[in-house]
């Protein structure tokens, strides 16, 4: 049996803050174990209560999250951060990722999605929005010639090699036990460091680089 996921809240508004317990609350392996309606506060709590995620608002009074992620991330390195606004543009979403978030959801998120953000979070896997990863996407992809080309991780390659075969995202989620929106993050990371635009053409350049055989 697994352990239970312990969860601080983080968000100024009541309402949304009731509607993640009501969520969690009725979920098996996980415990809402404290709640917090800022930065400030959130981070106290956080120092007392050891949460294993920390599902966090941005745009909040007395300290934003932000900040308040960079101070977590340095106060309580255990701790993983999702973040969980309303807001994708990249001045909201950059910030985010570089002060140490693991992963980054908007609140129109089905409740499934959710879940399953917060189960990857906190086994330290990346999770991100769709619109939210086309951004870093268009931000981070340069041409293969202008950058030293970044190794692809072991998960990366297992992914591209059940894509090559065919298999679809979902086949794949399937077969290597992780969420379907796992494997999409795992493919927009394979498509910047290969500095391709789709499914074929990482496949292709993957071949050329001698990546799969």
């Amino acid at each position: 049996m697994q352990p239970t996921i312990r969860l601080l809240i983080v968000d100024d508004h009541p309402i949304v803050r009731d509607g993640l317990r009501g969520v969690f609350d009725g979920e098996a392996g996980f415990e809402v174990v404290g709640e917090a309606s800022d930065g400030l506060q959130g981070l106290q709590r956080a120092a007392e209560l050891s949460p294993d995620v920390v599902l966090m608002d941005l745009r909040m009074p007395n300290l934003g999250g932000v900040e308040a992620i960079k101070r977590l991330r340095a106060d309580s390195p255990a701790s993983r951060v999702l973040v969980l606004t309303t807001y994708d543009t990249e001045s909201d979403v950059l910030p985010a990722i570089e002060a140490g978030a693991t992963g980054y959801l908007l609140k129109d998120a089905p409740r499934d999605e959710l879940i399953r953000a917060v189960r990857a979070a906190n086994e330290g896997r990346a999770v991100l929005s769709p619109s939210v990863a086309q951004r870093l996407m268009t931000r981070i992809q340069t041409p293969v010639s202008a950058t030293p080309v970044e190794a692809l991780t072991d998960r990366e390659l297992e992914v591209l090699t059940l894509i090559a075969a065919g298999t679809t995202n979902r086949e794949a989620a399937r077969k290597l036990f992780i969420s379907e929106a796992t494997v999409k993050t795992h493919l927009l990371h394979v498509y910047a460091k290969l500095g391709a635009r789709d499914r074929a053409a990482a496949v292709a350049e993957a071949y050329k680089r001698g990546l799969l055989s």
